[in-house]
């Protein structure tokens, strides 16, 4: 599992250097995404290839399947932790999500996101107290 706040740098060629923690369950490989609300999606390789077939099996036909495939493969990198824990963040990805040195790691459960500071402090702000409600709404009874 993937818990806590991280708040590491990104290098000058756009490597990012993983939590510590973080970092044995990923040397089988991962892949960094573009996520929603304008972070990147760190997801085990595993974990990466059930999403993936996800999409696959959602119909062609459909407009927001065929764009959500396209958005989520297109902006994706494959990538294995090197010796120091660390992985690369493409140009596109640090554009997406407004990275530049520092930024803030958190974890979510099956998934690690990567968010700009401000934006992550932002978001945390504007969600807390919405958070109880969420949690009736989406999990009743947790």
């Amino acid at each position: 599992m993937f818990l806590g706040t991280y708040t590491p740098k990104i290098d000058e060629k756009g490597r990012l250097f993983l939590p510590a923690k973080f970092r044995e369950e990923l040397m089988a490989g991962l892949v960094v995404t573009t996520g929603q609300e304008r972070c990147l999606t760190v997801y085990k390789l595993a974990d990466f290839a059930e999403v993936a077939a996800r999409v696959q099996a959602a119909p062609v036909t459909h407009k927001g399947a065929r764009d959500y495939g396209r958005f989520l493969g297109a902006n994706a990198n494959q990538d294995t932790p090197d010796k120091q824990g660390r992985i690369t963040i493409t140009p596109m990805q640090r554009e997406y999500a407004a990275l530049t040195k520092d930024v803030t790691v958190i974890g979510v459960i099956n998934r690690i996101e990567i968010w700009d500071p401000e934006r992550w402090e932002a978001f945390n702000t504007q969600n807390q107290e919405t958070f109880a409600d969420i949690s009736e709404e989406v999990f009743p009874g947790l």
